[in-house]
């Protein structure tokens, strides 16, 4: 029986984990689910689950928790401390889903104990690819990637060897402004960005996805991954979303992963890697789709893409400030503070102004050194922001 814990439950990565888990319930003995605020639905599927310990990252949110779970058997926790103790407990699988630079240290631990990581927190790469790696290496633990395009390009990549790799194109929807003029881009509210053609996901990877920042962070991802170089990875916007990535190879052969908008074919690849089980999936009627479309990214819609390839290039600490600048670039956009457009700005003039520390850009990557500069890029980025804010007061 495999031990498993899902950190991020409540999300849509989750829950989807949830699901196919549901399914062969028997298969599994679930140690930890983490989630938010929703403690109900946590506090829910801890106890369908069986779970050992359900945590929720909200301290306030406790005893909401411990009522939800009474007489359940399942034990109730809640807070930083919490989600570190969760990771540490001994499991063979872990779902890495939670959203944001917060779920790089409980992946780091669940590593350190060896288990299987499955990566859905793209942020961890992004901001510490490095290190996320030295730690898989030291602790002989895996990674497998659940990000549907990084999913796609591993599974393009079985039986090849990475140095015969020429190109590796990851795709994307567009999002919900892909076909917006510039001047409603930049008047759209967060409702709009919030609505995706595609795929069913939480209002802020929507909003990324809308911005192309999601896609500017698996560009960098990809990097850290796959240990390719910057001028190997492509973008091409996508519209049906059919295909997640292409892996293209030096003597001009091309590998594409095919399938429905399903993030259950990413999950339950990495809960049955290395084998290949039957998955609850929609299956793809080409005929019926009839065609697929596929295009360059317009630089002027989505700078956030240009960022990436600078990020990339500057190396060091950069991914770690651009996270924090977007998350917090995304908040006061969320907050209506700023416009959609304006995300893109103050995430450039952060990144631009730390990276001229290059103290700070070179310091030596530790869990710490990157909590340091998280906290100094997301200060910066809200100065940056507050002259929007102020003007917004009028």
């Amino acid at each position: 029986m495999k031990r498993l814990s899902i950190f991020g439950a409540t999300g849509s990565i989750g829950q989807n984990t949830i699901d196919l888990v549901r399914r062969a319930r028997a298969e599994y003995q679930v140690v930890a689910l983490t989630g938010g605020a929703n403690v109900a639905l946590l506090a829910r599927d801890a106890i369908d689950l069986r779970a050992e310990i359900a945590v929720t990252a909200f301290p306030e949110r406790l005893e909401d928790l411990r009522a939800a779970l009474a007489g359940s058997g399942v034990k109730a926790a809640a807070g930083p401390a919490a989600l570190a103790e969760a990771a540490a407990m001994p499991a063979d699988w872990v779902m890495s889903a939670i959203i944001g630079a917060a779920g790089l240290e409980p992946g780091l631990i669940a590593l350190q104990q060896g288990a299987t990581l499955a990566l859905a927190n793209k942020e961890s790469l992004v901001t510490a690819g490095p290190l996320v790696m030295r730690t898989v290496a030291q602790h002989q633990a895996q990674l497998l990637p659940v990000d549907s395009e990084h999913s796609a390009i591993f599974q393009g990549l079985v039986g090849e060897r990475i140095e015969d790799v020429e190109r590796i194109t990851i795709t994307a929807s567009g999002g919900a402004f892909r076909d917006w003029p510039l001047d409603q881009m930049a008047a759209a509210t967060p409702a709009q960005a919030a609505t995706h053609p595609n795929w069913d996901m939480g209002q802020r990877i929507t909003i990324d996805s809308a911005s192309m920042f999601n896609k500017a962070l698996e560009v960098i991802e990809t990097k850290e991954f796959f240990g390719v170089r910057p001028d190997q990875i492509e973008v091409l916007v996508h519209p049906e979303s059919l295909v997640h990535a292409l892996v293209g190879f030096r003597d001009g052969a091309q590998m594409a992963h095919v399938g429905t908008a399903d993030m259950r074919h990413a999950i339950g690849y990495a809960l049955h890697y290395p084998a290949r089980l039957p998955l609850p999936v929609p299956r793809l009627n080409l005929a019926q789709v009839g065609q697929l479309n596929f295009y360059a990214p317009d630089p002027a819609r989505y700078p956030a893409l240009r960022l990436a390839w600078d990020v990339m290039e500057i190396g060091g600490m950069a991914g770690c400030i651009f996270n924090a600048a977007k998350e917090s670039a995304l908040d006061a956009f969320i907050a209506g503070h700023i416009g959609f457009l304006d995300m893109a700005q103050v995430v450039e003039k952060t990144l631009n102004k730390l990276a001229a520390d290059r103290s700070l850009i070179q310091a030596e990557m530790s869990l710490e050194t990157v909590k340091q500069t998280d906290k100094i890029a997301r200060r910066l980025a809200q100065d940056f922001a507050m002259p929007q804010m102020t003007t917004d007061k009028g």
